[in-house]
């Protein structure tokens, strides 16, 4: 997909028409035996306001990439690796205001705003069988910049000339004080995220194409599926993040 023109403004707040924000609460309890714990992410590249969609080539179908964290796994970690295996493009995620249910905590990171958090931002429950539960939770995230690529890419070769297999390289957390605004000026101009081609591990994900899409595009084509309200949901937060920070520094430059 062509990348936005040149005088594109990021950042700007898309209107559509959102679900109910949930079901019915249920009471259910399953063993280690019967459960089963994915993630999913959307993978936003802020510059340009585009959010990374999956398609299945054969059943034709628009997605966002997901799958089952692995044994001994942080979720959100799981969310970025499964985003990185089935859509080829690597992503962090993204702390964003959200209006979440968590304590906040009694000894936060020193110089951490506690108004943006990495939390779920929609979660979703299906069931595997008459017996076992699938849980779902859905993440906001960011393709990396193009400094954190280089340096992912070169950990990868480093491990694969030495003879080692090169598994899959978890990026490094966004940092704690970099604002939005910050974060756009460490992509030149025109900058395009990297995709990384053959990352599939079965072959049911080497039928998956990825593309970088517009927001309000994205949302149309998973119109009907929570994915579209993931989409919506997410930009949502990065815009009132970025809103947030942009009145905080005419504030300070204005005192």
């Amino acid at each position: 997909m062509d990348p936005p023109p040149k005088d594109h403004v990021p950042f700007q707040p898309v209107t559509i028409e959102k679900r109910s924000a949930h079901d019915h609460p249920v009471y259910a309890n399953f063993d280690c035996s019967h459960l089963t714990v994915g993630a999913g992410v959307a993978i936003f590249h802020l510059a340009t306001s585009r959010v990374v969609l999956c398609f299945h080539s054969a059943r034709k179908y628009w997605f966002l990439p997901k799958g089952r964290r692995d044994a001994n796994e942080e979720t959100c970690a799981g969310a970025e690796r499964e985003g990185f295996e089935e859509s080829g493009y690597r992503n962090r995620i993204l702390p964003v205001p959200l209006p979440h249910r968590q304590p906040q905590p009694h000894n936060p990171a020193s110089g951490a705003d506690s108004s943006y958090v990495r939390e779920p931002i929609w979660t979703q429950f299906a069931p595997v069988s008459a017996s076992s539960q699938y849980i779902l939770f859905w993440y906001i995230a960011e393709t990396v910049p193009s400094l954190v690529e280089e340096q992912l890419n070169a950990s990868m070769l480093a491990g694969a000339s030495a003879g080692n297999e090169t598994p899959y390289q978890y990026p490094p957390p966004y940092p704690v004080n970099l604002t939005f605004n910050e974060r756009l000026k460490l992509e030149s101009e025109g900058y395009e995220p990297m995709h990384h081609p053959n990352t599939a591990v079965n072959q049911e994900e080497a039928l998956y194409e990825s593309y970088l899409l517009p927001v309000q595009e994205a949302i149309s084509k998973l119109k009907g599926s929570v994915q579209a309200d993931v989409v919506a949901s997410g930009w949502e937060a990065i815009c009132t993040r970025y809103e947030d920070e942009s009145k905080r520094q005419e504030a300070r430059c204005s005192a």
